[in-house]
């Protein structure tokens, strides 16, 4: 198994490489792959040593899987090359997620999407993630209608320069580089992503497409805020989600997201206990609670979902699918005792 780590040396390229190691992907041969400043660098994983590599050099190398996450730009430049040499590609950048005929995938809830003909897999949107995680499985006994959600972003969605920022304003130091147009410390910033036309922002709009997409519904409608907030542990989202018809009960909501993979019920308000961003840090689970009825409508229910944005909002999600290629005898490599 020849895999080639596209942006090793990047956020989410650090924690694919953890997650890598934690699940006991069967790679024989790793190949770290970074911008021109980092190539010939040495890079130290599962207890050797590599030299970091341009994509070029890991094109000749002919990888049987990549995992993709360097941005758009490279993923439309790259990522058909690599297809075309036989490679199967998980992009985590948002250039193919939309694309006719990519699949766009959370393995608990369309892994059937993947097949052996389809090279290039998008890893959709880290808020996009959690929250089907938890519409799925009330979506396929109680048909949803509409969506209506709230983010609140940790820094590490936008990156290292914006936890620099962060950490510098901490410290009083406000002089410093700056990944966001105003102060995150102390401070909420309605603004992920640029600004559309339609007053949403493309974080917004990523948030509405994609849920039809791996819902593989289209009848339901999703409208996004999303907020950055001075957090790092990971995103947070208060969700509204409207029935068609008549709501489950609570009981049997609780239940039915109880019982779907990768999803942990924290419900209980009378002992202080519900999700929270520093404890889903690190965890590959994502965590709702706060569920309860609607006070004006009689079809609706609120619930608040977080996950580590890094984690199963990233670098998780892509080595699961990569998991289930394998699995699924697309890449013909058998996986370690337990997966």
């Amino acid at each position: 198994m020849r895999l080639a780590l596209i942006g090793a040396t990047g956020m989410v390229g650090e924690v694919m490489q953890k997650v890598l190691m934690e699940r006991q992907f069967p790679v024989t041969e790793f190949i770290p792959v970074a911008s021109a400043k980092s190539v010939g660098n040495p890079l130290h994983w599962n207890g050797a040593s590599y030299l970091v590599r341009s994509l070029d050099e890991a094109l000749a190398m002919r990888p049987d899987l990549v995992l993709m996450s360097a941005g758009g730009t490279v993923s439309l430049k790259w990522a058909p090359k690599f297809a075309a040499a036989g490679c199967f590609v998980v992009d985590n950048s948002s250039a193919w997620r939309m694309e006719p005929g990519i699949p766009l995938v959370v393995p608990e809830i369309n892994a059937e999407a993947l097949s052996a003909e389809t090279k290039i897999i998008a890893n959709p949107n880290c808020s996009t993630i959690q929250l089907v995680m938890v519409l799925k499985p009330l979506h396929d006994l109680h048909p949803i209608e509409a969506v209506r959600v709230s983010t609140y972003q940790s820094v590490t969605g936008t990156g290292k320069a914006a936890i620099d920022q962060l950490e510098n304003e901490r410290r009083g130091i406000f002089d410093g580089p700056m990944a966001y147009a105003h102060p995150i410390d102390l401070n909420c910033i309605p603004h992920c992503d640029a600004f559309l036309d339609n007053g949403y922002t493309k974080e917004e709009m990523k948030l509405h497409h994609e849920t039809k997409k791996i819902l593989g519904d289209p009848r339901v409608q999703v409208s996004a805020t999303a907020v950055r907030v001075p957090v790092q542990g990971g995103h947070s989202e208060s969700v509204l989600i409207t029935f068609q018809g008549a709501r489950p009960s609570l009981p049997a909501v609780r239940q039915i997201l109880a019982a779907m993979p990768g999803l942990v019920v924290q419900d209980d308000p009378a002992n202080l206990s519900y999700p929270m961003p520093r404890n889903a840090e690190g965890r590959d689970e994502v965590f709702v609670g706060r569920i309860r009825e609607d006070l004006v409508c009689d079809r609706s229910i609120h619930l608040w979902i977080v996950a580590d944005n890094l984690r199963k909002g990233a670098a998780t999600n892509a080595v699961q699918i990569a998991e289930h290629l394998v699995s699924a005898g697309f890449l013909q490599t058998p996986l370690p005792p337990g997966h």
